[in-house]
């Protein structure tokens, strides 16, 4: 956790110098999203080790690294190492990092389709860094078929696929941009009185 502490005050220290210090929630995504990446980020056993793709990881009841699954597998290294392999696929990581820049799981158990209808789109030139990025369909049925974290710079954070860890990617590594989606916190109710 001291790691991210440091990380998190280094975005800090880049606010500062264009605007007041008032850290965003976006801006705690593309922190923890670099945490995730170079592996210095909870739980501590990962010290700096690069994070593996597991088909399913990060679907376990808490978000984060989790072993994965071998139903619905269709990647190329055979036999399926995800049972065996901790890790997480991509929309593991995207829930693991939402979660850790708000505080609780805001984009809950499911795969990138469930984790779509939680957001909202916004357009291509008003994305910013810590928006997720899509792909697949998306209308008139939600099929999409990877997420990763916009970083800005036509790059995002990414579990790409088996035998690859969590990594940069330019944007059009994936084929079939569905769209970038931003998530905004549900409105706080008046308390009662």
């Amino acid at each position: 956790m001291r790691a991210l502490t440091g990380i998190l005050a280094g975005v800090a220290l880049v606010v500062v110098a264009s605007a007041p210090l008032r850290e965003s929630t976006q801006d705690r995504v593309v922190a923890f999203a670099h945490a995730v990446l170079t592996g210095r980020v909870e739980p501590a056993d990962w010290d700096g080790r690069d994070i593996p793709y597991s088909w399913g990881g990060g679907h376990a009841k808490a978000p984060g690294p989790s072993t994965g699954t071998c139903r619905g597998y269709r990647g190329s290294i055979r036999p399926c190492p995800a049972e065996r392999t901790r890790g997480l696929d991509c929309s593991g990581l995207t829930r693991w990092v939402y979660h850790l820049a708000h505080g609780r799981d805001v984009l809950g158990p499911g795969n990138t389709n469930d984790h779509l209808a939680r957001l909202r789109r916004v357009p291509a030139d008003e994305a910013v860094p810590g928006d997720l990025v899509f792909y697949g369909q998306v209308t008139p049925r939600r099929r999409t078929h990877h997420v990763g974290v916009y970083i800005g710079g036509g790059r995002m954070i990414n579990a790409l696929k088996t035998g690859t860890v969590v990594r940069v990617d330019p944007i059009t590594a994936v084929k079939g941009l569905a769209g970038f989606y931003r998530y905004d916190r549900p409105a706080r109710r008046p308390a009662a009185r």
